[in-house]
């Protein structure tokens, strides 16, 4: 198909997913539109050497040693948002219905900025409020400047506001990097999460500039609670219409911690909220599409791609595809995974929903750990089923939101 005078061929097939996934620097990243990089740049957007760089300077603040050390932070954050439905559920005259989805949001950003930035929610919210507004205002200019290449210059109230936004969420990562800076030069010993890890990184010859620990920064702000809210919410609403399998995590999440603390170790333990949780991310990925270019003529199978082509994986379909899944594709059967995804996909690179090869979403443990940690506290505090004003709405927001929030009755247990 043709997106204007791009040429942009689907691909499908597990077996040209994989290659295109592998051999990164055959098919790198198409150029990241300028709007599109006035929400974010960093990693995810880097080709070559760049991307080399920033993957390895990034992927440490990650590891699994790292995760545990960050897992008392998530657990205050997951916490609070349950202690506020256990204080609505007491007040009198609570009907039980309540809108999880901007709850989860807020928890999700509070998480990403005690785990990964040392901060409180209190100091990154305004960069939240404003990264899911600056959200919206690109998903309305793209197709506009697309249609109209330099719509974006004119001054418009959406292009002057999605500069403004720009500019002050900018500045307020600046300003949080500097604080941070000072600490360090104060002789306080660098904490180990993600900012830690970047300016540690910005000591040295090849280390990160500060312009580049801003754009890493605003990635993961972005990116680190973006993906755990979607994933949560529609874990929610699934379990809601698939009771059986909530009543089934809750007897696992049970089973596991009783009334202890969760730690991190047990969280791994957690096999069928683990297989509850990849259906929904098979059913519902926070990116729908994946996409990559070619820049010279270039191999794919036994075909022969031209240069300057764009390359779209629609990670939805193929997460869909009966030829793939089978016939019962488009249901929510969390016992496909239950000898682990190598099994449920056949070992065919069909399972995509952080990405898949070298450039692999580094980020896709951290999600995961949180999004047990909250569930696993939902569980043990609620059951919850899907209120009657409830409309199934799936809506692309860059990820896939619930169009018009997520309203559930909440029965405190």
């Amino acid at each position: 198909m043709w997106i204007g005078p791009i040429p942009r061929v689907i691909v499908t097939k597990p077996e040209h997913i994989k290659e295109i996934f592998s051999r990164v620097y055959d098919f790198p990243k198409p150029p990241t539109h300028p709007i599109v990089r006035m929400m974010f740049s960093g990693v995810a957007v880097y080709d070559r050497e760049k991307w080399s760089k920033h993957r390895r300077i990034i992927t440490p603040a990650f590891h699994l040693e790292k995760l545990k050390k960050m897992v008392p932070a998530l657990h205050e954050s997951c916490s609070q948002m349950v202690r506020k439905w256990e204080r609505m559920a007491n007040e009198e005259g609570f009907s039980g219905e309540v809108d999880v989805w901007p709850f989860l949001v807020s928890m999700t950003a509070d998480a990403i900025s005690r785990a990964a930035f040392g901060s409180s929610f209190e100091e990154g919210k305004r960069i939240f409020e404003l990264q899911d507004e600056q959200a919206e205002l690109v998903v309305k200019a793209l197709p506009m400047d697309i249609i109209f290449p330099g719509s974006r210059f004119l001054p418009t109230k959406n292009n002057m506001r999605m500069r403004q936004i720009d500019r002050e969420v900018k500045e307020r990562l600046g300003n949080i990097i500097k604080k941070r800076e000072s600490e360090m030069d104060n002789g306080e010993v660098p904490k180990e999460d993600l900012l830690g890890i970047l300016l540690e990184s910005g000591s040295g010859e090849d280390g990160l500039s500060v312009q580049d620990v801003i754009e890493e920064c605003r990635l993961f702000y972005f990116a680190g609670h973006e993906t755990t809210s979607v994933l949560l919410v529609w874990t929610l609403v699934l379990l809601c219409q698939h009771r059986e399998w909530q009543a089934r995590a809750r007897e696992e999440v049970v089973q596991v911690f009783g009334q202890n603390e969760l730690d991190f170790v047990k969280l791994s333990q957690l096999k069928t909220v683990t297989m509850i949780l990849n259906e929904v991310l098979r059913l519902y990925p926070p990116g729908i599409r994946l996409d990559r270019a070619t820049y010279r003529e270039t191999k794919l199978g036994d075909m022969t791609l031209p240069a300057n082509i764009e390359i779209s994986i629609p990670v939805i379909l193929i997460h869909r595809d009966p030829d793939l899944w089978g016939e019962d594709a488009n249901e929510f059967k969390p016992e496909r995974f239950e000898d682990g995804i190598s099994r449920a996909t056949k070992n065919q690179v069909s399972f995509l929903p952080f990405g898949w090869g070298p450039r692999i979403c580094p980020g896709q443990n951290f999600a995961l750990t949180e999004t047990k940690m909250a569930l696993a506290l939902i569980l043990r505090r609620f059951s919850f089923e899907l209120s009657s004003s409830y409309t199934h709405a799936p809506h692309t927001v860059l990820t896939l939101h619930p169009q018009f929030g997520a309203n559930l009755i909440l029965h405190k247990l």
